[in-house]
C-alpha cells in the first residue's frame, strides 16, 4: 500500500515532535507500506525568515523570497531524515526540485503544472522512505518557486495523484474533521466521512483543517484523503466523492472572521450597473462572496457585498477611483462582521434546514445582516461580536438538542 503522509509545522516544531512523527512513520513502514512524507517548515520558521528579509529589504523581489522561504521546508525534511536514520530506517529527503514538482512562474503563489515522479518511484523501489519538502517546486527558468497559502497540503495531494497513492493522510492536532471547532464547541462531533464538496466549502468558510485548494485537486484526481490525529493511532475522517447520504442534514458549522462588508450606495437603478461595479473588482482580482442588492427607489439602489478583510482596503480604493464613472453617492465599509455557515450535502434533499438555522439565531438573539445560499451551504453575515454565540446556537440546534 502506498501512503502519502503530510505533517504541518507544529508537528515538527522541535526535536521531541520530530521524534514522535518519526515513530509514526516507522510504525507504518514496519507494516510493509511504501511511504512518501511531506513536511512543512518547523513552527514559526517561515515568519522568522520573512522578518529576516525585512531587516535587509522592506520590498524584496518575489523570486528571492521564494529562494529564502523554501529553505524552511528543506531544513524540516533533512532533520526528519536524520531522525529516521537514527532508528535504522532507509530514508532519503528531497527538495521540491528533486521530487520533480514543476510549477508555473508565479513566484510566491505558483501553481503545480506537472509532477515527474520518476525519482520518487526509484527510491520507493529501493524500499526507502521518501521525505519531500512541501510548499515548493521549480519553474521553467530552473528557479525555485513557492506555492502560497496551503502549499504543503497541495504538494501532498499532487504527489498522491501523480504516484496513484492509495490514500493521502493529513496529521493534525485533532482526531479528524468535526462538526465545528472542538476547542470552542464542547459538543462538536467527529465525522467518519465527508464529501470533497462539503470539505471544500468548510475549508473556504473558515474551518482550518485542510486548504480548499488541496481538496479541489483531490476531487479532480480522485485522491482519497484522511484527516487523522498526530497523537493517537485511530481512524480519522475520510474525505471522498460519495458517502452515505442517509446521514445528518448538515456536516458542519463554520465561522470566518476574515470578512468585510462593503455597500455601494446611490447607484443608478438601471441595467448593467451591477456588471460595471463587479467588473471593477474583478479587474483588480478581488473575490466577492455574499451579494445583496436593494429594491430600487427614487431611481437609485444600493449593492452590498463581502470580500476578504485583507482585500477590503483595495476594494475601497478601486471603487473610489471609479466613483464618477459608476455614479454612486458613497461607500459604507464594515470590518466588524463575520460569516457563519452551515454545510451539508444532505441539505439538497431535506426541507426546513434554513428555518432551523434561522430559529437558532433568533433564539440566540443574533441579527442577520446578509444571507447567501447554495445547494450545500447557507451563509449568514452577522456582527463579529455575535459570531461565536451564533455558531454555538446553530450547532446545538442541529447536533445537540
Amino acid at each position: 500500500m502506498l501512503i502519502v503522509k503530510k505533517f504541518g509545522g507544529t508537528s515538527v516544531a522541535d526535536a521531541e515532535r520530530i521524534r514522535h512523527v518519526a515513530g509514526i512513520i516507522a510504525d507504518d513502514y514496519s507494516e510493509g507500506h511504501d511511504l512518501v512524507v511531506v513536511l512543512s517548515a518547523q513552527g514559526d520558521t517561515t515568519d522568522d525568515l520573512i522578518a529576516k528579509a525585512a531587516e535587509l529589504n522592506e520590498n524584496p523581489s518575489r523570486r528571492e523570497m521564494d529562494v529564502l522561504l523554501a529553505t524552511g521546508e528543506q531544513a524540516s525534511v533533512a532533520l526528519m531524515a536524520m531522525a529516521l536514520e537514527k532508528l535504522g530506517l532507509p530514508v532519503v529527503s528531497l527538495s521540491g526540485r528533486q521530487a520533480g514538482i514543476r510549477t508555473n512562474t508565479d513566484y510566491g503563489s505558483a501553481r503545480i503544472e506537472k509532477v515527474d515522479g520518476e525519482r520518487i518511484r526509484g527510491e520507493l523501489d529501493r524500499r526507502r522512505i521518501v521525505i519531500v519538502a512541501g510548499f515548493q517546486g521549480i519553474n521553467r527558468n530552473d528557479d525555485t518557486t513557492t506555492l502560497g497559502r496551503g502549499g504543503s497540503d497541495t504538494t501532498a495531494v499532487a504527489l498522491a495523484a501523480a504516484l496513484h497513492a492509495d490514500v493521502c493522510q493529513f496529521y493534525k492536532d485533532v482526531e479528524g474533521v468535526y462538526t465545528s471547532d472542538p476547542r470552542k464547541i464542547p459538543g462538536a462531533r467527529k465525522l467518519d466521512e465527508i464529501t470533497y464538496d462539503e470539505m471544500m466549502e468548510l475549508a473556504s468558510l473558515g474551518a482550518q483543517v485542510l486548504h480548499n485548494r488541496s481538496v479541489q485537486m483531490a476531487k479532480r484526481y480522485g485522491v482519497e484523503l484522511e484527516v487523522c490525529s498526530s497523537f493517537e493511532r485511530k481512524p480519522g475522517t475520510i474525505v471522498k466523492e460519495v458517502i452515505d447520504m442517509e446521514k445528518t442534514k448538515i456536516s458542519g458549522v463554520a465561522k470566518d472572521t476574515n470578512t468585510a462588508r462593503i455597500a455601494v450606495m446611490g447607484l443608478a437603478d438601471e441595467p448593467g450597473i451591477a456588471f460595471r461595479v463587479f467588473r471593477v473588482l474583478s479587474n483588480a482580482k478581488i473575490v466577492v462572496d455574499i451579494i445583496l442588492q436593494s429594491i430600487g427607489r427614487d431611481g437609485t439602489k444600493d449593492i452590498s457585498f463581502t470580500v476578504a478583510r485583507s482585500d477590503g482596503a483595495a476594494a475601497v480604493k478601486v471603487l473610489s477611483a471609479q466613483q464618477s464613472a459608476l455614479g454612486f453617492s458613497e461607500l459604507d465599509v464594515s470590518e466588524t462582521v463575520a460569516k457563519v455557515s452551515i454545510v451539508g450535502a444532505g441539505m439538497m434533499s431535506a426541507s426546513g434546514v434554513a428555518t432551523t438555522m434561522f430559529e437558532a439565531l433568533y433564539d440566540a438573539k443574533v441579527n442577520i445582516n446578509m444571507i447567501s445560499t447554495s445547494e450545500i451551504k447557507i451563509s449568514v453575515l452577522v456582527n463579529e461580536e455575535d459570531a461565536d454565540r451564533a455558531v454555538s446556537a446553530i450547532h446545538r440546534k442541529f447536533f445537540e438538542d
